[in-house]
C-alpha cells in the first residue's frame, strides 16, 4: 500500500462505497482508534470494533454513500490530513445498537474527518458532523426546538427539574 495520505483515503472511501469491509478494515492499523459522533458508544477500538460498527451502517443504509469534497488537506509530516466529505443514506434497515426501525428517510448531511497515519495505515478518525440535523432528517422528529417556542419551554423546564434533583443528590452524598 501505498503511503501518500491522499491516496490512502481514496482508497479507504472506494473500499467503503464497494462494500469491501475486508479491504476497507485492512486499511486500519490493528489498534484503530475510530471517533464519530454517530456512534452511541464511541470511539471504536480496533479493527473489530470498527468492523462491526461499519456492518451495523451498512445493514441500517444500504445506500449509505460518501463523496469527497476536495482538496484533502494533509500535515506537513504526512502524519494527519483532513478530510470534507458529503453522505448520502437511507434508513432502510435496523440501526443496531440500540434497535431502532428503519424510516426509509433520506439524509444528506457533510462533515471531516480527521485522520491519523502509521506506517502507511490510518490509526486514528476523527469524524465530525452536526449530528442533531443528520438524525433530524432520518428520524423525522424535530430535536431542536424554535426559540421561546412552547416545546422549547416544555424542554427547559424538565431541564430545570432533573438538575434541581441532581443537586439535591449530590449535596445529601456529600
Amino acid at each position: 500500500m501505498t503511503a501518500n495520505p491522499e491516496d490512502i483515503v481514496q482508497a479507504l472511501l472506494e473500499a467503503w462505497n464497494a462494500r469491501d469491509l475486508d479491504r476497507f478494515i485492512a486499511m486500519l492499523t490493528e489498534d484503530v482508534e475510530w471517533y464519530d459522533l454517530g456512534m452511541l458508544h464511541p470511539p471504536a477500538r480496533g479493527r473489530q470494533a470498527v468492523r462491526a460498527f461499519s456492518e451495523s451502517v451498512l445493514t441500517a443504509f444500504p445506500d449509505f454513500a460518501y463523496v469527497l469534497e476536495h482538496p484533502i488537506c494533509v500535515s506537513p509530516d504526512g502524519k494527519r490530513c483532513v478530510v470534507l466529505w458529503k453522505i448520502t443514506a437511507t434508513h432502510t434497515g435496523m440501526l443496531s445498537p440500540p434497535g431502532f426501525a428503519p424510516t426509509n428517510r433520506q439524509a444528506c448531511f457533510q462533515g471531516v474527518d480527521v485522520l491519523e497515519f502509521q506506517g502507511g495505515l490510518i490509526s486514528r478518525v476523527f469524524t465530525l458532523f452536526d449530528v442533531i440535523a443528520a438524525a433530524e432528517q432520518i428520524t423525522g422528529m424535530p430535536i431542536r426546538f424554535p426559540a421561546g417556542s412552547f416545546r422549547e419551554r416544555i424542554a427547559v423546564f424538565l431541564q430545570r427539574t432533573i438538575a434541581f434533583f441532581a443537586r439535591q443528590r449530590s449535596s445529601n452524598a456529600a
